[in-house]
């Protein structure tokens, strides 16, 4: 039967039926599926007033606030990269390897190999998306599970970077005498009491363009589209290989530019850092909303989520609390993001 059978008195009841039907709590749910962010940005507001009342004014000086966003730019930057990868239903888990091998490589050309700085990145750059591709074409053509994938390379990569280097730290003062570009994001400007290094710069803007790319062009919708149904998407015409090898291509290349932003950030080149910057990732990533089961997530999530842990982590260190605290409070919130996950998925499905 038509709509047009119906009488408008009947049609006006039905749908005042359909709007009682949903509760407030349910309505709730439906706004959080279409906005990701919004529960990891409630979460952080809260927990910048909890610490400014524990602590007080100071927690809320600008040194202190921009501190915060210094020690996440990194973490920031990297989880960008695996918020594309997890938006398709993946997992990535050599991203933290693939920066550190990136580093590892403008370091050693720089410095071995006596190119200019600005080729010595450009090698990096080029080793990250190279990486990035290979998980992608093993994941895209051969079919192989994401996680196998990525455990895999995660192990080759971070092996390369010790053959490669010779477990060898090219020094600050050498960079600065040879490639001081290399210590470009390390550099920094101040806006009144603020300190803001390029490094956070690189997070923004980041974040920025990956926000326009996934919600302003058809390859974000894609991606979306991907993660929601691999199987609906190739009906649909998607290229779903195509679309998988460029997420990986991509965050290759922004774990990449993380490497450029952590040589800045230590002030040398160590094959030692960021061993666990992939754990770090994840964690902002799935704190910030994302959902590992693909089709639904946002970057400012991330980027929200990373703040969480920076928040957290400098908020109880000036508590005086033990160190083992955050890492207690993080995995908590781990739990109750993934939980919440699960919650919104079912009844928005």
């Amino acid at each position: 039967m038509s709509d047009q059978s119906i009488p408008a008195g009947s049609r006006r009841e039905q749908s005042g039926f359909e709007a009682r039907r949903h509760t407030p709590l349910q309505r709730l749910q439906h706004f959080l599926h279409g906005n990701p962010a919004a529960v990891p940005l409630i979460v952080l507001v809260v927990a910048v007033i909890g610490f400014g009342v524990a602590i007080g004014p100071r927690f809320y000086s600008a040194f202190t606030l921009t501190l915060i966003l210094q020690q996440v730019a990194i973490t920031g930057i990297v989880g960008a990269g695996q918020t594309l990868v997890i938006l398709t239903a993946g997992i990535d888990l050599s991203v933290g390897a693939i920066m550190v091998l990136s580093s590892v490589v403008m370091g050693q050309f720089a410095m071995h190999y006596g190119v200019p700085g600005y080729v010595a990145v450009f090698a990096g750059l080029v080793v990250g998306a190279l990486c990035g591709l290979v998980n992608g074409l093993l994941v895209s053509l051969v079919r192989l599970p994401p996680f196998i994938v990525t455990l895999g390379t995660w192990s080759i990569y971070g092996a390369a970077n010790f053959i490669y280097s010779g477990n060898e730290t090219v020094r600050s003062q050498d960079i600065d005498q040879t490639a001081p570009i290399l210590h470009f994001f390390g550099d920094s400007f101040r806006i009144g009491g603020a300190v803001f290094t390029y490094g956070v710069v690189a997070m923004v803007l980041i974040a920025v363009f990956l926000w326009y790319a996934l919600n302003h062009t058809a390859w974000g919708r894609h991606v979306y589209a991907v993660g929601d149904d691999q199987d609906a998407s190739m009906l649909a015409g998607i290229r779903v290989g195509r679309v998988l090898t460029s997420v990986y291509v991509v965050a290759g290349l922004i774990c990449a530019i993380a490497g450029w932003v952590l040589i800045g950030r230590i002030g040398a080149v160590s094959p030692q850092a960021g061993q666990l910057e992939n754990i770090n990732a994840i964690t902002a990533v799935v704190i910030g909303g994302t959902s590992l089961f693909g089709g639904r997530g946002s970057i400012l999530g991330t980027i929200f989520g990373a703040l969480i842990v920076g928040v957290f982590a400098l908020g109880l260190r000036l508590i005086g609390t033990d160190p083992q605290w955050t890492q207690l409070t993080v995995g908590a919130l781990i739990i109750v993001a993934v939980a919440t996950d699960q919650w919104i998925r079912k009844v928005s499905a």
